[in-house]
């Protein structure tokens, strides 16, 4: 079965006496699914966080659950954390069927250099970091990796409608989206508008001080 593996356990604490289970470094957790009645489960906090920052959201976990004959396979639905201090409070696990599409939101990955980023004056924009997808399970990639290796001009860019994919995967993202672009960098237009501002007042200024001067000497001269 396809992705990471992790332990669980059916859970007998339930409410406000969850929170003796977190001090013994135990998160409470549910499983769900279509047709599937909820089940209140418990896992090692320790693994679960370790699955947690290796799968996120979009990768497919085999949970074993003690006394089930067979591993499920599952999706991270949900993650509650403490709100200071992020600690984990309860995580929702969701059952998938083998035949029946689902609906992830996967993560954008960039590799590769851009060899138009090879002059200081560049940079890169990034658009999208994600893309929403609708495959089934044994299609599902844990991430949408995006080569920039092609981007050799500035002003060059990558749309979502850009990105292949295998052909069972539906993107639900707008193909028009941005994903990434290398921009050239200018100064900003305010500055240099303020610095051609100033130099024609200069100008002004030095022309009518020379009117100024000649206005002085001309009755002078008719001395």
């Amino acid at each position: 079965m396809p992705g990471l593996t992790l332990k669980a356990s059916k859970r007998s604490t339930l409410g406000k006496k969850t929170r003796f289970l977190r001090r013994q470094g135990i998160t409470p957790a549910h499983i769900f699914g279509h047709g599937l009645k909820s089940i209140s489960l418990q896992c090692d906090t320790t693994d679960l966080q370790r699955v947690i920052a290796q799968a996120g959201t979009a990768r497919l976990l085999s949970l074993e659950i003690d006394g089930d004959k067979q591993p499920r396979s599952v999706l991270i639905r949900e993650i509650q954390r403490e709100v200071i201090g992020g600690a984990l409070l309860h995580v929702d696990f969701f059952q998938i069927r083998k035949k029946e599409r689902i609906k992830v939101e996967v993560p954008i990955i960039l590799v590769g250099e851009a060899p138009a980023l090879k002059f200081k004056e560049r940079t890169l924009m990034h658009g999208v970091t994600s893309l929403d997808i609708e495959c089934l399970p044994d299609k599902l990639p844990p991430q949408v990796e995006v080569d920039i290796s092609s981007l050799e001009e500035p002003e060059e860019l990558i749309l979502v409608k850009d990105l292949v994919l295998d052909p069972d995967i539906h993107v639900a993202t707008d193909p028009d989206q941005l994903v990434v672009k290398v921009s050239e960098a200018r100064a900003p237009v305010v500055e240099e508008e303020l610095v051609e501002v100033v130099e024609e007042e200069a100008v002004a200024a030095e022309e009518e001080a020379k009117a100024e001067a000649a206005a002085e000497e001309e009755p002078e001269a008719k001395e």
